[in-house]
C-alpha cells in the first residue's frame, strides 16, 4: 500500500480539485502555484509529502502552456520533495489532437508532452477520454483513460427519449457516439462534414433518419463551436425538431459561447473538466465523483476498469 493520499492542485481547474477533495475528505495540500515578476511559474508546496501518495489535479486546458508548465513543475517539486508515488489526474489532455504526421514536417504534440509529464516524474497518469486511444502507448507509465460515452448516456438516461436520434458530427465521432445510442437504445445518424480550414468546416449531408426528431449531437471536444453549429443546421434542414449537443470537453475557444447562444442548437450539455462558462444554453455534468471514486482505487490498488470500463 502506498503512503498517506494526498491531493494537489494547480490553477487550471481548482474547483473540480475542490469538488473530489470533498469527495474523498482530504484536505487539498497547500501550496502556491503563482508568478515570478517576468512572468515565471512560482510553485512551492508548503506541507511535506515524504512518502505520500499524492494526485496532482491539472487539466491541460486552456491557456494550455501556462498550465501544462503548472503541472510538470508541481511533479518535479513533488518528485524533489520525495514524494513516494506521483499521479497526474489530467481531465483534459491538452495537445492530444496531434497524435501522428498528417502531414510532412509537423510534430507529434500528443506525444512529446507525454514525455514531458514522465521526465517531470509523474508515476502514472489518469485521464478521461483522450481522443484518440493509441496516446496512452505514448507512455511509459501507466495509463487510466475512463470512458466518456457512459457519462454522455447517463445524463439522459432518465429523460424523455421517445423519437429521439443520436448523431455523430462527423465520421470520426461515430465510435462515440454509437456507444451512446447502444446504451440509451437509439438510432444512430452520421453527419457527414468536410473541412475547408483548419478552423472551418462545412456540413454537407446526414447519413441517417432525423426528420421529425430530436437530435443528440455527440463527440468528445467542443472548441470554436464550428462543428456543431454546422451540423445543427444541416439537421434542421433535413427535419429534426431541435438539436442537443452533448460533449465531454468544452473548450469553448474565442467567441464559442457567443455564437452558440445566436444559434440554433438548444441546448450545450458539457462535463467540467475544464472549467465551463456561465451561459443558459450550457448545462454541466459534474465528473468530480467519477475521478474522486477513481483516485481512491487507485491509492487502494483496486481494479479501476471493474468501475468505470476503459476503451
Amino acid at each position: 500500500m502506498p503512503g498517506e493520499l494526498k491531493l494537489i492542485t494547480g490553477n487550471a481547474n481548482p474547483a473540480l480539485a475542490r469538488e473530489i477533495s470533498a469527495h474523498l475528505g482530504i484536505q487539498l495540500t497547500e501550496a502556491e502555484v503563482g508568478r515570478f515578476p517576468d512572468g515565471e511559474i512560482n510553485v512551492h508546496i508548503k506541507e511535506t509529502v515524504r512518502g505520500a501518495d499524492v494526485c496532482v489535479i491539472q487539466p491541460t486546458c486552456p491557456p494550455v502552456n501556462e498550465n501544462l508548465m503548472e503541472l510538470l513543475l508541481l511533479i518535479d517539486a513533488l518528485k524533489r520533495a520525495s514524494a513516494e508515488r506521483i499521479t497526474a489526474v489530467v481531465p483534459y489532455y491538452g495537445y492530444a489532437r496531434q497524435d501522428r504526421k498528417h502531414i510532412g514536417r509537423v510534430p507529434i504534440s500528443a506525444k512529446l508532452v507525454a514525455n514531458m509529464i514522465v521526465t517531470a516524474g509523474a508515476d502514472r497518469v489518469l485521464t478521461l477520454d483522450l481522443p484518440a486511444g493509441q496516446i496512452q502507448g505514448f507512455f511509459d507509465i501507466p495509463v487510466d483513460n475512463l470512458r466518456g460515452d457512459p457519462i454522455l448516456a447517463n445524463y439522459f438516461l432518465h429523460q424523455n427519449l421517445e423519437n429521439t436520434v443520436i448523431v455523430a458530427p462527423d465520421v470520426g465521432a461515430a465510435k462515440r457516439a454509437r456507444a451512446v445510442a447502444e446504451r440509451l437504445e437509439l438510432p444512430l445518424a452520421i453527419v457527414e462534414k468536410s473541412r475547408i480550414s483548419p478552423t472551418e468546416v462545412r456540413a454537407l449531408n446526414v447519413i441517417g433518419d432525423v426528420k421529425g426528431k430530436r437530435a443528440i449531437l455527440v463527440d468528445d471536444i467542443l472548441a470554436t463551436g464550428g462543428t456543431v453549429i454546422e451540423a445543427t443546421e444541416l439537421l434542421l434542414e433535413c427535419g429534426a425538431q431541435e438539436v442537443v449537443g452533448a460533449f465531454i470537453h468544452g473548450v469553448f475557444a474565442g467567441d464559442a459561447v457567443r455564437k452558440l447562444e445566436a444559434s440554433p442548437v438548444k441546448k450545450i450539455v458539457v462535463t467540467n473538466t475544464i472549467p465551463p462558462p456561465q451561459s443558459p444554453k450550457i448545462d454541466i455534468i459534474s465528473v468530480g465523483v467519477l475521478l474522486a471514486e477513481t483516485i481512491k482505487r487507485i491509492h487502494a490498488q483496486e481494479s479501476v476498469s471493474e468501475m468505470f470500463p476503459h476503451y
